[in-house]
């Protein structure tokens, strides 16, 4: 993957090393020790890349060889006398195995099985080329193999053993005990796991990885428009914050704040609960004088016992005044609070046209987007 960068197993994918999404999917998996063979002069790196795995499972970081094998086999004497009778071997390169593959290599271990590895089927046309000709191969039969390969403990250390001994070499620890006549089992991988060998694989696992998308029914918006006359006396609060210097403020029923009411007003249209006035009506004596907050509050709890949850939210202030941008921020930090999803909020003026122009009223429009919770 290019050289003077790090080494693959110390990329990053989504924010994390890809050596951590790997040891990850197998502590998922069960597995409750795990060894990592590494170049020992990064060790403070691989240290750090999992270092809050560390403290789920019993890990350790040992010096690797020049080739796979060898690793591997220096992995193995790490494990000392331990008690394990399953083994796994990963490749760091393979950081999107589901824990559903891992459970399957580890399960048909337990069963008997000296030997497991995950296989895909081979979509390919596949042909052999000799040093003359080439030749067809039936890929009906033929499975690319994929990690981790699941191993009973003392079978993979004496096909180590011999390979050691007679000098061999094998492409993958499944072929050094089918060197020793052990029979490889085959249990269903997964095409999420997908080697890392190119930087077009990395971005392939980006996309793989991103959060899952919604079902576009799953998604609805609602708008909401809510206007109120001003009236000298009153007080002016507007986004759930007060303007004590204001000489004039909404009439209403409630406390009139224009946007916390087109804010609910968008929430109750895009989860299919009416509106504003069909939820609060004037003549229920609750919400005379009720602050915009707890409408919203209510508005919400409504939201999400109809089966939503607040996705964004986005509300314009029309009118002359209060002068709005010096609080913006805090409105939507104090909105978005309340509502549990973001909340941006803007003003804007109607150049002296209508109500909101001439100074006697202001108004509020909201758009608001929901999704299925259930």
């Amino acid at each position: 993957m290019g050289s003077g960068g790090p080494p693959k197993a110390l990329r990053t994918l989504a924010g994390r090393p890809l050596v951590h999404h790997s040891v990850r999917a197998l502590v998922e998996g069960g597995v409750d020790e795990v060894v990592v063979a590494i170049r020992p002069e990064l060790g403070e790196h691989f240290a750090a890349a999992l270092a809050d795995l560390a403290e789920r499972v019993r890990l350790r970081l040992v010096a690797g060889g020049r080739e796979r094998q060898e690793s591997v086999g220096l992995a193995l004497e790490a494990l000392g006398g331990s008690e394990a009778t399953v083994v796994l071997v990963h490749d760091a390169a393979r950081p999107l195995v589901p824990v559903e593959v891992v459970r399957r290599v580890v399960e048909a271990v337990r069963a008997g099985a000296p030997a497991v590895v995950p296989v895909v089927p081979v979509v390919d046309t596949v042909r052999e080329v000799g040093e003359d000709r080439t030749r067809g191969l039936n890929r009906s039969r033929l499975r690319a193999v994929q990690t981790p390969q699941g191993f009973d403990h003392q079978v993979l250390r004496d096909a180590h053993e011999e390979l050691r001994r007679s000098g061999g070499t094998v492409t993958d620890d499944a072929a050094a005990c089918e060197l020793l006549g052990h029979p490889v089992l085959t249990v269903d991988g997964s095409p999420r796991s997908l080697k890392i060998t190119a930087e077009s694989d990395l971005a392939l696992a980006e996309t793989l990885l991103g959060p899952p998308r919604p079902p576009l029914a799953a998604l609805r918006t609602g708008t909401g428009l809510d206007v109120h006359a001003l009236a000298p006396g009153r007080p002016m609060r507007i986004a759930c914050l007060d303007f004590a210097d204001e000489p004039a403020g909404p009439v209403g029923h409630s406390d009139g704040d224009v946007v916390a009411h087109a804010v609910c007003d968008a929430l109750l249209a895009a989860a299919g609960l009416g509106d504003l006035g069909s939820n609060y009506g004037t003549s229920d004596p609750r919400w005379a004088g009720a602050p915009g907050r707890e409408f919203l509050a209510e508005t919400v709890r409504r939201v999400r016992a109809a089966g939503f949850e607040v996705v964004n939210v986005s509300v314009q202030l029309v009118g002359n005044r209060p002068r709005f941008a010096a609080r913006r921020d805090e409105a939507e930090a104090l909105m978005s609070r309340l509502v549990g999803a973001p909340v941006s909020v803007s003003a804007t003026t109607t150049d002296g046209l209508g109500l909101t122009g001439r100074g006697e009223g202001l108004a509020a429009l909201a758009s608001a987007l929901v999704q299925a919770s259930r």
